[in-house]
């Protein structure tokens, strides 16, 4: 724990709480990259009483808080965040997505939406293979023909109808601005655009806002006047002003450019989806997660209750005993995601036995301190791969109490690579989140199922873990992140590191993690994230230890026993935490 203190002050320092009105916000060349606060309800810690936004941009941060400070609840927030990101935020913030959300009222009621992309309807089970049988990798990832049916603006037209106090034309207002007017890339941003000008220039030949000849530098404007002419045509008309007239002759328009197969008729029927979400317990707090198509909140509930018998807090943060435990969790539900994890409207996943403790007792009863487990040797258990890690997650609460938890994405960074022309958004490319063919790895390593197999009109499996949690029927936290397959254990590891580690919001997201996924059968490992003897230890035992790059960026929410927010903004990205 010592190891994340320098870093953890570090944040504290440079993240930056200011009041500011929106309206400033917009104008042109005056993106602020900083936390903005009101005084009002803030204690001497820097919580806040009033509500807090945490989410992948400053921009897009400050957008949220706006709204709760104009009387928003936390879903007006969200709809407003959500299409800021989809401007300030492209890699993964989007308009031609999709993704999930959990929520929580108050009052404790729950409820989750899915939002998440379909399959065209003439999409078939082997669209992406040769005539061998074999994958063609690139099929499934660029180009219109990778993108799915998009869902987040239904998805938010369905939150906003269901729960929204604002205007849906006030919640709009904010991205239209910015898309209009431009914002000033951050440096990040510049290095992505700069190094995406390749695909960018072979995948759009008509051109698009992110190309230009010379290169990009932090700093620079980027103005898209076709997004915000789309955005105010949502404005305006709500789901049909993207999924008929002007913007759907337009998508359909690009399909024709690419071989793409996405129809008029795909995008008026496409409907997001209330389902109900995937609820457990862990050591006395009440977890809500996401249930199917997401593999995420199944998964998540399989771990917890895996390490809950093992005195973790006893153990210490990222002990060999705490990882070997984790990994072993995390290679079982991994094996059993595999097989058994699909959309529920075409399988019948075998929810209730997957999360039973008598079925989780028995995966983990195989498990041995004396040597590693194989993954060979571990298949799916006897019930009686895959987005990209450019996904982006918010955390909102309101001053009421009201949390909203969305992941969102377009699966890789910047999607299929191809900006709908006259539009100014980016396709998806979420079919690789299929098993494009069953047993065979997708890009990310993870291996699917006939659960997960390509079929017309059906929601690919996913990752993605938003989750709110409760003590004593009490908000407690609101937690998720991007990362493709290290979502669940990424979401994991924070939610022990509080629960377990008795870490603050911030000091568990910046956290070093570790990552297993079943196949391949290694640890993935973040620079520092164990000590040397803890990785002689575990190397003994037989275990693979692979370094690698950073892991999630985590953006969450904390309420802490005296009724304030701690906010818990990543610092492996531009993540940026706002409390008032």
């Amino acid at each position: 724990m010592q190891q994340q203190s320098k870093k953890y002050t570090k944040m504290q320092k440079t993240i930056k709480f200011r009041f500011k009105a929106i309206g400033a916000l917009f104008i042109a060349g005056s993106c602020l990259i900083g936390c903005v606060g009101h005084q009002l309800g803030k204690n001497n810690s820097g919580e806040y009483k009033n509500g807090m936004v945490v989410s992948a941009n400053a921009l897009a941060s400050e957008v949220g808080i706006d709204i709760l400070k104009k009387g928003g609840n936390a879903v007006d927030a969200a709809v407003a965040v959500q299409f800021a990101l989809a401007v300030v935020h492209p890699n993964a913030g989007n308009i031609g997505g999709g993704g999930f959300m959990v929520y929580r009222s108050a009052k404790g009621e729950i409820n989750s939406l899915d939002f998440r992309e379909k399959a065209a309807g003439n999409a078939n089970r082997d669209m992406y293979l040769d005539q061998a049988g074999n994958p063609i990798v690139d099929k499934s990832l660029y180009g219109q023909l990778a993108a799915g049916v998009p869902g987040s603006v239904a998805g938010m037209v369905e939150a906003h109808q269901k729960y929204g106090k604002l205007k849906w034309e006030e919640l709009l207002a904010p991205a239209i601005r910015l898309a209009a007017d431009g914002f000033k890339i951050t440096a990040r941003q510049a290095r992505e655009f700069n190094g995406m000008k390749a695909r960018f220039t072979k995948l759009n030949p008509l051109g698009t806002a992110m190309l230009k000849e010379a290169k990009w530098a932090e700093g620079d404007a980027l103005v898209q006047k076709d997004l915000a002419h789309t955005l105010s045509l949502i404005q305006e008309k709500g789901r049909s002003g993207f999924y008929e007239g002007e913007v759907a002759d337009s998508i359909v328009s690009e399909m024709k450019r690419g071989n793409g197969i996405i129809s008029k008729e795909d995008l008026k029927n496409y409907k997001a989806v209330w389902r109900k979400p995937v609820t457990g317990m862990y050591r006395g707090y009440e977890i809500t997660t996401m249930p199917p198509p997401s593999s995420g909140g199944i998964a998540l509930i399989q771990l917890l209750k895996s390490v809950e018998p093992f005195p973790l807090g006893k153990w210490g943060y990222n002990t060999d005993s705490t990882v070997q435990l984790m990994v072993e969790a995390e290679r079982r539900v991994y094996a059993d995601r595999a097989s058994h994890l699909g959309d529920p409207d075409f399988y019948p996943v075998p929810q209730a036995g997957l999360i039973e403790n008598a079925y989780l007792k028995k995966r983990m009863s195989n498990f041995t301190w004396a040597k590693a487990s194989t993954s060979a040797e571990i298949s799916a258990g006897e019930i009686a791969p895959l987005e990209h890690e450019e996904t982006t997650h918010f955390s909102i609460v309101d001053r009421d109490g009201n949390a909203v938890a969305i992941t969102t994405t377009l699966n890789g960074s910047y999607g299929a690579g191809v900006v709908v022309h006259g539009a100014g958004f980016l396709l998806n490319n979420e079919m690789d989140d299929f098993s494009v063919k069953p047993g065979a790895p997708n890009m990310y390593g993870l291996v699917g199922g006939e659960a997960n197999a390509i079929a017309p009109n059906k929601r690919m499996l996913s990752c993605m873990t938003p989750t709110i949690i409760a003590k004593d029927g009490k908000l407690f936290m609101v937690v998720g992140t991007p990362g493709g397959s290290t979502i669940i254990t990424s979401v994991f590891q924070t939610i022990v590191n509080v629960i377990d580690f008795n870490q603050s919001m911030q000091a568990a997201v910046n956290a070093k993690k570790f990552h297993h996924q079943w196949l391949p059968d290694q640890i993935d490992v973040e620079d520092k994230a164990l000590d040397s003897l803890t990785k002689v230890k575990l190397a003994a035992k037989g275990y693979k230890i692979v370094p690698r790059g950073a892991i999630g960026r985590v953006d969450a929410i904390l309420k802490t026993k005296w009724g304030y927010y701690q906010g818990g903004a990543d610092p492996r990205g531009d993540d940026t935490a706002i409390g008032w």
